[in-house]
């Protein structure tokens, strides 16, 4: 018998019917940069549509993600000053608490995610402590564990540390439970690569090392199985969510994360994925929106349970809320 897959492919609606991989606004998390200030949105050069917000216009701008369709955000904070201690980043009116409470009160139906790393609060850019130029594992653990606190006490309904410090997962799990907070979950960036598709996203959060590389925490992108490890000892320490950062160069990685462990699995479309595609896009090389469907569809399609995104709210306006 003559096979004709071409069959099923002959009208949009029995391609829907027949669609394996599932795309809609509920798989997206929207990503924002917040600042001190008021009245403050401001462009961010290497990212095309994306910008440094005030929390005061940051509360706009999350109700009309919400009512196209976006249900949870990722917040960066900014503060008003970096030291090399990160204490902006534990006090408890810092930048992402205050934002944490202004975005609960007032945009309901909206998850809040708060990033919990040292890097945007370092005055050095790094995503630990620093000894002597060295970045020491043991110490950042307090830091980091006093900030998932911050956060949870302000009101935020996930933490994800994205600082790839050995034992953080744990160290944080632990400061949790033990402030009354056993049932706040934690995403963890369990697999994430020392990328060159990072850059953008160091002007938007303005944390660049001043010193050397971040290579000695984050990893090889040459390596797999290192991830898997990293994933177990993260399930182990008590993640709810793994994360695989970035996504494009690491779907082999995705998709062997959530084969192997089964876990529900995020995946990160970071900056530099979405800046060169906005900026192929304004040469007139390249349909963004068809591209950025077809990128967030193969992640999905790898094993992506949620994906951050920068672009969640747009894509959730050409999505519909309906699947793709």
């Amino acid at each position: 018998m003559i096979q004709r897959p071409r069959r099923l492919r002959s009208s949009p609606l029995l391609r829907a019917l027949v669609r394996e991989t599932e795309l809609s606004a509920a798989h997206l998390v929207q990503p924002w940069f917040v600042r001190p200030g008021k009245n403050q949105r401001r462009p961010i050069r290497s990212m095309p549509g994306q910008y440094q917000w005030s929390v005061d216009r940051l509360v706009g701008e999350a109700r009309r993600a919400r009512d196209a369709g976006v249900s949870a955000c990722i917040l960066f904070g900014i503060p008003e000053s970096k030291d090399g201690a990160a204490t902006g980043g534990t006090d408890p009116d810092g930048i992402v608490p205050r934002a944490v409470r202004a975005l609960k009160e007032k945009v309901k139906g909206l998850f809040v995610i708060t990033d919990v790393c040292l890097c945007e609060y370092t005055d050095h850019g790094h995503c630990g402590q620093v000894e002597d130029r060295r970045i020491v594992n043991d110490p950042t653990l307090e830091v980091l564990a006093a900030m998932a606190l911050v956060h949870a006490r302000a009101g935020a309904d996930m933490v994800a540390p994205s600082d790839m410090m050995d034992g953080r997962v744990g160290a944080i799990r632990g400061a949790l439970d033990a402030g009354g907070f056993s049932e706040l979950p934690i995403m963890s960036y369990a697999a994430k690569y020392a990328s060159a598709f990072y850059g953008p996203f160091r002007d938007a959060a303005e944390s660049p090392p001043q010193f050397g590389d971040r290579s000695s925490y984050q990893m090889d992108p040459a390596n797999a199985l290192e991830a898997l490890r990293e994933v177990e000892l993260d399930l182990a320490e008590g993640a709810d969510i793994v994360m695989v950062k970035p996504a494009l160069a690491f779907l082999d990685v995705l998709h062997r994360v959530k084969a192997r462990f089964g876990r529900p699995t995020a995946a990160y479309c970071v900056s530099g994925e979405y800046s060169m595609v906005k900026a192929a896009a304004a040469n007139g090389w390249i349909d963004e929106r068809r591209a950025a469907v077809e990128i967030l569809t193969g992640i999905r399609r790898a094993g992506a349970d949620l994906i951050l995104t920068y672009w969640a709210t747009e894509a959730a306006g050409w999505l519909g809320g309906k699947p793709r």
